[in-house]
């Protein structure tokens, strides 16, 4: 909602300088920042094999308008703020629980799981009005007896029923045979969703109501303090990691919000490096493959793939070195359909 302290939040967080200031609405075009997704154990990778140096992979932080009740119908910056939120992966749903008098509330009071219900009923109606359109356009097709068209008319139609019911979409998993279904149908509920409650100095424990709500929902929650995290990231390095110790949080907020951020899209972590060229993180869905880490690389060595050198970034860092490695018998050639754990340093051999 307006003034939860997500702009705020944001600039600490990213040092992007997105406009803040206690009234709604001051962002109205989403401000954007790419984030490096830092890993400590590329670091020891990158210094094992003498890579020239590292070059992370990133994250979006899109800070967009804050939402008001009647926002499926045009209500504040409603259906631009809907639209925005279309093309986000995951929902960093920032609600306030701090109790500054100082900062306007728009309902006039504080209270979190409110205000959650508030931003979720206007996503489900939102998501209502899209999914009876879809289900008015499949269900043509589906009188033809296309089979993809019918699961989809019955997934949505599934869909519908939990949206009447106040209840996300992402309960209603999508059917085999319609396999675009989701991407057809563009769910806000679907989006997998982490709350950050933005407490009060001092305070590092989500509100119970918002976890417990988080838990129903399938969701995940952390606390920020969106005043400490600003007042830290003007900090330099040293004297910032010194007051979290002194705070007891070992981690930045940014590294906790990009840890559970990772966490809900169930994403893991492979690197690539030698002495040679630049150390690089690359990120990729738990489950897939050489194949599919070959194509997050570059689509040359996907369309060319043979073969994948793989050694897990400790054992390469244990051995001292790739030459190490391989007197030890810990590098391991894997085909297209090896599964990718997380940590894997990864050198793909391809056809141009």
């Amino acid at each position: 909602m307006p003034n939860a302290g997500k702009s705020s939040l944001f600039n600490a967080l990213t040092a992007a300088g997105a406009e803040a200031a206690n009234y709604p609405f001051t962002t109205i075009e989403p401000n954007l920042a790419v984030v490096p997704v830092r890993d400590a154990r590329l670091e020891q990778v990158a210094r094992t094999v003498g890579a020239s140096q590292i070059v992370w992979d990133t994250i979006d932080f899109h800070d967009i308008a804050g939402l008001v009740a009647g926002a499926h119908h045009g209500e504040g910056l409603g259906n631009r703020f809907l639209a925005n939120i279309r093309e986000t992966d995951v929902i960093v749903h920032v609600v306030r629980a701090h109790r500054d008098e100082r900062v306007v509330h728009p309902e006039g009071s504080v209270d979190p799981l409110r205000d959650i219900e508030t931003v979720e009923t206007e996503l489900v109606l939102a998501d209502l009005e899209q999914a009876e359109r879809r289900l008015e356009r499949v269900s043509k097709q589906a009188r033809g007896g296309d089979r993809a068209a019918l699961a989809e008319q019955a997934w949505l139609e599934r869909v519908l029923e939990q949206l009447r019911q106040g209840r996300p979409a992402r309960g209603v998993p999508v059917p085999e045979e319609a396999p675009n279904a989701a991407r057809e149908l563009g769910s806000l509920t679907a989006k997998p969703v982490l709350f950050v409650a933005n407490v009060d100095e001092g305070s590092q424990e989500v509100p119970a109501e918002v976890r417990a709500h988080a838990a129903a929902q399938q969701a995940r929650a952390v606390a920020l303090s969106a005043r400490i995290e600003a007042e830290l990231a003007e900090l330099e390095a040293p004297e910032a990691e010194a007051m979290r110790a002194e705070l007891g949080t070992g981690e930045s907020g940014l590294e906790l919000v990009v840890r559970e951020a990772f966490a809900l899209l169930d994403e893991i972590a492979f690197f690539t490096a030698d002495a040679a060229r630049p150390a690089h993180s690359w990120h990729l869905r738990r489950g897939l493959t050489a194949w599919h880490a070959a194509g997050e690389i570059h689509s040359d060595m996907q369309r060319g793939f043979v073969r994948a050198e793989v050694i897990g970034w400790r054992e390469l860092v244990e051995a001292g070195g790739y030459a190490g490695a391989r007197e030890r018998g810990v590098m391991r050639l894997e085909g297209r359909g090896y599964e990718v754990a997380d940590g894997d340093v990864i050198t793909v051999k391809f056809t141009p």
